[in-house]
């Protein structure tokens, strides 16, 4: 039994030994060191066993400190052991040593199921900014700024940042934020308002954790326009440090640059930004976007931003705008060069090179190559996996491409864009319950919009049931304006062949038709031509295909290494009974975008020959071609929105000089795998 006589000793003894104040200060050390890993070990990302391992190994330290300052005194001759003889010093040791693992055990069962902490969640989306300007047109320049804050924070590797074509849909200052981010699949959002009145601009931001409710961050700038390069990087890097990123030296120079002086191109720059968002599926808009991105170099030679936008934009309506001039190229390479002279390393100067190597040259090996070198620069940058997708989706890589487009969806969910190009690359696989999953989470988006609602009855239309592609195209009337979903309903009526109302649905609309190019104007008739023909009246089908001919021929000689020139033109000379101009033209068409080049659209100009070779009377020649392209995945072709599969074979008239054939017979009976 311990008495107080002993413990009386053995208090007196701790005292005399100083283990008293040797147990201070080990405690206060332990609590500093406990402190320092608590606050350090989250933003170095350690594990939370980490703190743990610290925490354990202070708790065992603390009797072997209590032990030694026991043994050992500090003297004047140095240190010396302590006499241990005699029973009650003995036992006071051992008190010692049962008293310090009970304090430690007892600190040990408070401290460790509390030493739990989450990392921070690193992912953030910028919601579109306010316009506070008393001028409704002001819009441009609050979300261009949206933009530039996003640019700048896409190039910081240790955020994810989610892409502004996700976040254009909501509406500033919006009312469910957590509902916001569960869509995004982030846990902080910023917010924020834009004033801009002559040179004065104000800029109000604040940062939220959705999953706490807290404002991590807040500011409001008052600056002038020409220091408005400034405030975006303030607000990157207040992003960056309330969400504890890590930032490289070359992530900081990055947030600090400033691409001009000139506020009057900058601002010109921003309209040109405002275009281009616009542009998906409108020429127009991109030539608009060309003509602010054209002012700003204008006014200030050296934005070598905005020249490498300005070769992008020249870039894609030579690529698929029907825009394949030489004028149109060579504004693309003299914008890219000047861009490479001002700052050939850039990010965005790079982005845009890979994007002239894909969209004028055609050479996949070498934008894959700069798309690559792009991505280490830019990591949160959807972009870049939405272009490398598109170049293997083309190199009939189709896994590789679905993966580069499952990254963009990653970092840009709700991009509607993107998942219609996931959708296309599914359809053209003719995996069509995928493609019909990602068109639904498009329109769970976008519930209205006529193109998504059309890309998913092509898909039924694809398999055959005609049903429900016709539920979808009820609204595509005589009035909408959207050709690929116009393109989609005339391949309805065809398909149910109700040519006459084909016929007045496109005689309707040829009185208000707008043709964005020569091109497009030419196509068309070669389509009112097919479906005059497929309605068995010879005559207009004929006198459709003239002007057809009138309207193309004289873009093959302007544009010789345009595709469709080439594949439509075929198609109306074979109308015209002109067998071997037909085929020399459809051939050519097939060299010009070989399968091998283009795994996606080369194909569809294959099946434009099977086509031609059905009019001009080489029927078996057709459908041994028909025989491999059922096989082949691609994109489909000029007047039809979907690779030929069994269903569209036994339903389109198109194809009705070759139903007597057992041949053709048996290959509209395959199944599909």
């Amino acid at each position: 039994m311990v008495t107080p006589h002993i413990m009386s000793g053995f208090f007196e003894e701790l005292q005399r030994r100083k283990v008293y104040r040797v147990a201070a200060a080990y405690i206060v050390a332990a609590g500093f060191l406990i402190q320092i890993a608590s606050a350090s070990f989250p933003a170095w990302e350690l594990p939370n066993w980490s703190l743990r391992l610290v925490i354990v190994l202070l708790l065992i330290g603390f009797p072997i400190a209590l032990i030694l300052a026991w043994a050992y005194d500090i003297t004047a001759r140095g240190i010396q052991i302590t006499p241990t003889t005699g029973a009650h010093r003995r036992r006071n040791l051992v008190l010692l040593i049962i008293t310090a693992v009970i304090v430690s055990a007892a600190a040990g069962f408070f401290l460790l199921p509390r030493t739990v902490w989450h990392n921070v969640d690193k992912s953030v989306a910028v919601l579109p900014f306010q316009n506070m300007s008393s001028d409704p047109e002001n819009a441009y320049f609050a979300d261009g700024i949206q933009e530039e804050v996003l640019t700048r924070l896409a190039k910081i590797a240790d955020l994810k940042v989610i892409s502004r074509a996700s976040t254009q849909q909501y509406q500033s200052e919006p009312g469910n934020l957590a509902e916001i981010a569960k869509q995004l699949g982030v846990a902080n959002i910023l917010e924020g308002s834009v004033q801009k009145a002559g040179n004065q601009v104000r800029v109000n931001v604040h940062l939220v954790n959705v999953q706490t409710g807290s404002q991590l961050w807040a500011e409001t700038y008052d600056r002038k326009l020409s220091d408005i390069f400034a405030v975006e990087s303030e607000i990157a890097k207040g992003i960056a440090e309330s969400l504890q990123a890590t930032l490289t030296g070359r992530e900081e120079q990055a947030l600090a640059a400033q691409s001009t002086n000139n506020p009057e191109a900058y601002d010109a720059y921003l309209r040109g930004l405002a275009f281009e968002a616009r542009s998906n599926y409108s020429s127009d808009a991109l030539f608009k976007a060309i003509e602010f991105y054209d002012l700003a170099v204008r006014l200030d030679p050296n934005f070598a931003l905005a020249w490498a936008r300005l070769s992008g934009a020249h870039a894609l309506l030579y690529f698929n705008r029907g825009e394949t001039t030489d004028a149109r190229r060579d504004a693309a390479k003299e914008a890219l060069e000047n861009a490479q002279r001002l700052q050939p390393n850039s990010p965005e100067t790079l982005l845009f090179l890979g994007y002239y190597q894909y969209w004028v040259l055609h050479d996949y090996g070498m934008a894959k190559a700069t798309f690559a070198r792009v991505s280490k620069m830019l990591p949160g940058n959807s972009e870049v996996s939405y272009a490398l997708g598109a170049i293997a989706r083309r190199e009939g890589h189709w896994a590789e491409s679905l993966a580069y487009w499952e990254r963009g969806l990653a970092l840009d969910p709700r991009n509607t864009v993107l998942l219609t190009e996931v959708a296309f690359t599914y359809a053209a696989l003719r995996q069509f319950p995928e493609a019909m999953k990602l068109y639904d989470r498009a329109l769970d988006i976008l519930p209205n919009e006529l193109f998504l609602m059309a890309s998913k009855a092509s898909i039924y239309q694809a398999e055959g049931n005609l049903q429900e592609a016709a539920r979808l195209l009820v609204q595509v009337n005589e009035q909408t304006d959207s050709n690929p979903a116009v393109r989609v309903k005339l391949a309805q009526l065809r398909l149910e062949r109700n040519q006459t109302e084909a016929i007045r649905f496109v005689q309707s609309r040829q009185a208000r038709l707008h043709f964005d190019s020569p091109m497009d104007k030419g196509i068309k008739q070669g389509g009112i031509a097919l479906i005059e023909r497929v309605a068995g009246d010879s005559a207009s089908a004929k006198a459709a295909a003239e002007q057809a001919r009138n309207t193309l021929e004289p873009l093959r000689k302007d544009q010789p290494g345009n595709t469709y020139v080439a594949a439509a033109l075929a198609v109306v000379y074979a109308m015209l009974d002109e067998k071997d101009l037909a085929l020399r033209e459809a051939e050519r068409a097939i060299t010009l975008v070989s399968s091998s080049k283009d795994r996606l659209s080369g194909p569809g100009f294959e099946e434009n020959l099977a086509l031609v070779e059905m009019i001009v009377g080489e029927n078996s020649r057709a459908i041994s071609t028909l025989t491999r392209l059922v096989q082949t995945p691609y994109s489909g072709w000029l007047y039809s929105p979907a690779p030929i599969t069994p269903a569209l074979l036994r339903l389109d008239p198109v194809w009705d000089p070759l139903r007597a054939d057992p041949a053709f017979q048996k290959l509209c009976q395959e199944k599909q795998d």
